[in-house]
C-alpha cells in the first residue's frame, strides 16, 4: 500500500485527506442520523400523558426540548401551547427549519470530496502524463523503465481518486434521503401535536345544570 502511495506522487496525500475525513463524516451521520435518536417513538405520547394529567408544566417543556431533535421542535410548540394555533405553527416553522438545516451538517463537505477527488485524480494524471512527455524529450523511448514512474503516477492517481468519489457520492445522496425522511417524519408529529393541544384548549367544558329549587310544601291537612 505505501509502494502505491509513493507511485502516485504527492496528489495521493490530498486525496487520503479526502478519503479520511470523508470515512469520518459517514460514521458520524450514521451515529446521529438513527431515527430513534431523531424522532424517538415514545416522546409525543409522553407529552399527550402530562398533558391529560395536566403535568405539562416549563420543566416539562425543556426536558423534552434536550431529548431530541423532534423534542427541540414539539417544545417550540408547547412554549406557545396557550397562543393561537397559527401562533404554534410558526415557532415550529422557524425552528424546524434550524432543525433540518443541523440534521444536514456535514453533508456538504461529503458532497464536495466527492466532487473534487477524481479532479486530484485527473490531475494527477496531468502530472503524470507531462513527466513521461519529459522523460521522452530527454532520454526518448527507448528505456521504458524510465517512462514507468510518470504513467504509473498517471493511473494511480486516478484510481484512487474514484476509489473515494464514488463511495462519497453514494453516502451523501444516501443521508440526503434520509434527512428528507426525518424532516418529513418531524412534520408529522408537529401536525399532531398542534392539531391535540388546539383540539383540547378549545374544548367546551359542559356546562352544569342549575339546581331546581323546590317549591316549599304546605302543612299536611
Amino acid at each position: 500500500m505505501f509502494e502505491l502511495v509513493k507511485a502516485g506522487g504527492w496528489l495521493m496525500l490530498p486525496i487520503i485527506a479526502c478519503s479520511v475525513v470523508a470515512l469520518a463524516i459517514v460514521i458520524e451521520r450514521f451515529w446521529s442520523l438513527q431515527p430513534k435518536r431523531v424522532l424517538p417513538p415514545d416522546l409525543l405520547p409522553q407529552i399527550w400523558k402530562w398533558s391529560r394529567e395536566n403535568k405539562l408544566n416549563d420543566d416539562r417543556v425543556r426536558e423534552v426540548q434536550i431529548s431530541s431533535p423532534l423534542g427541540r421542535v414539539l417544545a417550540a410548540g408547547l412554549q406557545n401551547r396557550t397562543r393561537d394555533r397559527d401562533i404554534m405553527r410558526d415557532s415550529i416553522e422557524e425552528v424546524g427549519r434550524h432543525v433540518a438545516h443541523e440534521l444536514e451538517r456535514f453533508l456538504n463537505t461529503l458532497g464536495t470530496i466527492a466532487a473534487i477527488s477524481p479532479l486530484l485524480g485527473l490531475l494527477g494524471t496531468v502530472v503524470g502524463m507531462i513527466e513521461v512527455f519529459a522523460t521522452i524529450t530527454n532520454v526518448g523511448v527507448g528505456d521504458p523503465a524510465e517512462l514507468a514512474g510518470g504513467i504509473s503516477q498517471a493511473l494511480i492517481t486516478t484510481a484512487a481518486g474514484l476509489v473515494v468519489a464514488i463511495p462519497s457520492l453514494m453516502f451523501a445522496r444516501y443521508f440526503r434521503g434520509q434527512v428528507d425522511t426525518l424532516v418529513v417524519g418531524m412534520e408529522q408529529e408537529a401536525i399532531k401535536l398542534v392539531e391535540v393541544m388546539n383540539h383540547s384548549r378549545t374544548r367546551p367544558q359542559p356546562v352544569k345544570k342549575p339546581a331546581v329549587s323546590q317549591p316549599p310544601r304546605g302543612p299536611k291537612q
